[in-house]
């Protein structure tokens, strides 16, 4: 598999997040209606799915270029003590400890390696000054205008139903109500990871598919402006090498395989999955829940033959009433790194 680095630019706000899983279902509908997307069409590749996966998605991460190109990764799920070894005595590592409870973020240079010892973490904050820095000058004005500014803004929108009997709005079905969408800094650039099989398909049909669901809108209310967003550049990157690395950084959620892995530091999220396009409006929409373990998470594996494919998880199937084909990516692609054990309680 050939991993490549494709940049999103936002040009609206968001009413669901950009999770791997999710995107794979949408590039999924387009290569439904466009089967030139992946070779045999996607039954035959859903089918091939729980083997061999076409292709497989990473969550959506921040990116600056400030020369170089830096991706902006969530912080790993790991004790502190992987990050913060003991210095000056137990209080002071305590202060430090909830100073850096505040940085969520982890800057990682184009060739994807992962030092933990030297790692550069920032605070929601710190990420503000970053995106700051790098506007144009026109956009920095416009910008001193507003009361309040976040990396990430979730702002409500008020909807409402109008009875056609009344000509207003009411009660039950026609009481008005609120949404709350996510709203990037402005200029932001977007990167996701996506790991695709050649046999399969390539880059250029890959990026065709996603420009498309730029242009209709990815997730909940696609349909009324939301989950816009243009395409940028497309770069194929070096899979990292595992020498002497013993633990998988995950890029998307994932559903680890069983008793692979002897020790594992996530955060749950679950998936509550609905159906979209046709199938949205067809019998019932909801698919089962699904446990995943969050981006972010990192497993460390009982066998180094992890480490001869660049993604860990499996496909997930029996989900769905309304179809019973429906497959959720439960692969994820992942960045290796060196955990060395330590004692938490020195913390």
């Amino acid at each position: 598999m050939k991993l490549y680095a494709i940049t999103l630019k936002p040009s609206s706000g968001f009413g669901t997040i950009l999770k791997g899983d999710t995107l794979f279902g949408h590039f999924c509908w387009q290569a439904a209606y466009d089967s030139s997307l992946v070779e045999g069409g996607l039954e035959l590749q859903m089918e091939l799915y729980p083997e061999k996966p076409f292709a497989v998605f990473s969550s959506a991460f921040p990116k600056f270029e400030k020369g170089d190109t830096t991706y902006v990764l969530k912080r790993p799920e790991i004790p502190f003590s992987f990050m913060l070894p003991p210095k000056e005595g137990k209080a002071e590592d305590i202060r430090r400890r909830k100073e850096f409870k505040k940085k969520k973020w982890m800057l990682v240079s184009e060739d994807l390696s992962i030092d933990i010892k030297t790692a550069t973490f920032l605070s929601d904050h710190e990420l503000l000054q970053e995106a700051q820095s790098m506007l144009t000058e026109e956009t920095k004005r416009q910008m001193k205008k507003a009361e309040k500014s976040e990396f990430v803004q979730m702002l409500s929108q008020s909807h409402n139903t109008i009875n056609r009997m009344t000509q207003t709005t009411g009660t039950g079905m026609f009481a008005p109500y609120e949404k709350e969408n996510l709203y990037y800094y402005p200029e932001t650039e977007l990167v996701i990871f996506v790991l695709i099989e050649e046999s399969a398909t390539d880059i250029s049909r890959v990026a065709r598919g996603l420009e498309r669901i730029g242009n209709w809108g990815f997730g909940r209310d696609a349909s009324t402006g939301l989950g816009r967003f243009d395409l940028g550049e497309r770069d194929e990157l070096t899979i990292p090498s595992c020498n002497d690395l013993n633990a998988c950084y995950v890029l998307s959620p994932c559903v680890p395989e069983k008793d692979a892995f002897t020790e594992a530091f996530f955060t749950p999220f679950v998936r509550f999955g609905k159906h979209g396009d046709r199938l949205a409006t067809f019998g019932n929409p909801f698919k089962n829940p699904v446990i995943m373990a969050d981006e972010g998470a990192v497993f460390i594996p009982k066998d180094k033959a992890q480490f001869n494919k660049p993604y860990i998880g499996q496909a997930i199937t029996h989900v769905s009433k309304a179809m019973s084909k429906t497959v959720v990516q439960g692969y994820a692609p992942y960045l290796p790194l060196k955990l060395e054990v330590r004692d938490e309680t020195s913390l």
